[in-house]
């Protein structure tokens, strides 16, 4: 007996139990409406079940790429693991936008799939329910999976993504001294390679080389008694501050000498921060930002981030009509075909809006057609194989 099957036979004893038999006067249709509650119930919970083990499944394999790429900006500053936990969590709402309308399709697809192979959508055809109405747990969980998109989309991800770049340059200025390690090379930061051989206190180094290759056609070797790291205002990148030194700046065969009582230089990571800058916005910033953009490449992504956020939560109103057609097409290729099926779609539709959004970029056609082109294209195969399975 399935989880479906069981569920409404548990159901029902249970009913008995507490209310005794239906009595006499319960008309037929009021039994079938208990009953019809029952099945609902039942195919939620195994919905909701399946869709965040999902998102669970899905999250985790998208943030092994971010995961990559912050051990590497981090992992040169000593970041510890309750750091790069934080971290992990505020990427959460990032991926979310990408990942729930995936976890959409694939639990409907298990889901009914799985009611598909145990012939259970047969018998509730049988029992004189339509498509429509078996499909309505997908709707109810497309509703729920839009609204949580859009939250997301216009206030979860902005603010988690403001939150990441803050706890990164926290994690930066609290570590970044302690990374200089006494008498080692040290590279954390991008074509820069600093050797110190004492520390006065946690911020404070003693006698420092430093080699600065970022002008590859003029290198710069520096020596100074002491140096101190800092934050520079907005918080944007590393300062060291040098006392007492001098510069060797290489050109071609020349080598120019200069010494300094004080010296500011900048130091940036060997990894750029993973959060990119429009990510931060809300979509009304981003309109605002598009309106004050001054070439033509630049508005065109932010108005192509600006309808992103609005068409991603609204590929779930899209899954509702195509998830459970999908459903009966992979029932018999059992719960691997659904997740092939389901990736499949995903992936001609993100190869779509590539598409088209690389188009806009390149001025060949409007910002919003790139952007909106693949949303209508999806939707109109899903209300073909919605209205071909209703009909059958």
């Amino acid at each position: 007996m399935s989880f479906f099957q069981q569920s409404v036979c548990e159901c029902s004893e249970q009913h008995c139990r507490e209310e005794g038999p239906y009595p006499y006067y319960v008309t037929d249709y009021a039994k079938m409406s208990f009953m019809l509650k029952i099945i609902y119930r039942t195919i939620l919970k195994e919905l909701f079940f399946a869709f965040f083990l999902s998102l669970a499944f899905l999250n985790s394999i998208l943030m092994m790429e971010k995961l990559l790429r912050l051990s590497r900006l981090l992992s040169g500053v000593g970041a510890s693991l309750t750091d790069m936990a934080r971290i992990i969590f505020y990427l959460q709402p990032q991926l979310m936008m990408l990942t729930i309308p995936m976890s959409l399709l694939l639990a409907t697809l298990l889901v009914y799939g799985r009611m598909n192979l145990d012939h259970e959508i047969v018998i509730l055809k049988a029992c004189g329910m339509n498509f429509r109405k078996i499909s309505f747990p997908v709707i109810l969980l497309g509703l729920f999976c839009f609204l949580s998109s859009i939250a997301v989309s216009f206030y979860l991800g902005p603010q988690s993504s403001i939150k990441l770049r803050k706890e990164i340059t926290k994690i930066i200025t609290d570590r970044s001294t302690l990374a200089i390690e006494e008498g080692t090379f040290n590279t954390s930061f991008k074509d820069i390679v600093i050797i110190v051989k004492g520390r006065k206190s946690s911020g404070a180094l003693e006698k420092i080389f430093i080699y600065d290759s970022r002008d590859k056609e003029a290198p710069k070797v520096l020596m100074a008694k002491e140096g101190e790291i800092f934050m520079q205002e907005g918080g944007g990148s590393i300062g060291l501050y040098l006392q007492d030194g001098y510069i060797n700046i290489i050109k071609g065969g020349n080598i120019t000498e200069l010494f300094f009582e004080s010296y500011k230089m900048t130091l940036n990571l060997d990894s750029d921060s993973p959060a990119a800058k429009k990510i931060e916005f809300t979509p009304i910033e981003l309109l605002q930002k598009a309106a004050e953009a001054g070439n033509h490449k630049k508005k065109t992504a932010l108005y192509l981030e600006f309808h992103r956020r609005i068409s991603l939560p609204a590929v779930c109103l899209m899954l509702i009509l195509l998830g459970p057609p999908l459903a009966l097409m992979a029932g018999r290729a059992g719960r691997l075909g659904g997740l092939a099926l389901g990736l499949a779609v995903f992936t001609t539709y993100y190869m779509l809006l590539i598409y088209g959004e690389n188009l806009a970029l390149a001025g060949e056609i409007p910002h919003y057609v790139g952007a909106w082109m693949p949303l209508v294209i999806l939707g109109a195969f899903s209300a073909f194989m919605f209205k071909r399975v209703s009909s059958r």
